[in-house]
């Protein structure tokens, strides 16, 4: 039973499933979160950019989402990390690892598993560095 859960957040409809999966964890358990949030920045001279337009949105929603998670009585911090290179799989590992967290929870965005490799997903990144079992949260599947 993982009593510090690490939540990969973008403000995705993947993060929110695996927001969503982890608070679950995370009431039966007693388990505190960590929302860890990675802003990508475009490499320039002067002011880093983030890659993202939206950034203070993301950023606002999830801090929302923290205090939602509070209200609902669990314990909820808020870790962003700002990188150039790399892509955010490198960072969210390092914050498990010096978090002494148990389990990381990320989203997938529904791609098969070819697909992953192929376009590099975070989620697939993430399985071959982190120092502790990693859940991919799917996407739910249409029953057509």
């Amino acid at each position: 039973m993982p009593s510090k859960i690490v939540v990969g957040v973008d403000g995705s409809e993947g993060s929110d499933r695996a927001v969503a999966a982890a608070a679950d964890v995370a009431k039966r358990d007693g388990a505190s979160l960590i929302l860890c949030h990675v802003v990508e920045r475009i490499a320039a001279k002067g002011d880093m950019a983030p890659l993202r337009a939206d950034e203070p949105e993301v950023k606002a929603s999830i801090e929302q989402q923290a205090a939602d998670l509070r209200a609902q009585g669990i314990d909820t911090e808020v870790r962003s990390e700002a990188i150039i290179l790399g892509g955010p799989a490198r960072s969210i590992a390092d914050v498990a690892e010096e978090a002494g967290a148990e389990l990381i929870v990320v989203g997938t965005r529904g791609h098969s598993a070819i697909g992953g490799v192929v376009l590099g997903s975070v989620t697939q990144r993430l399985l071959h560095l982190a120092s502790c079992p990693v859940l991919c949260v799917p996407a739910p599947h249409d029953k057509a």
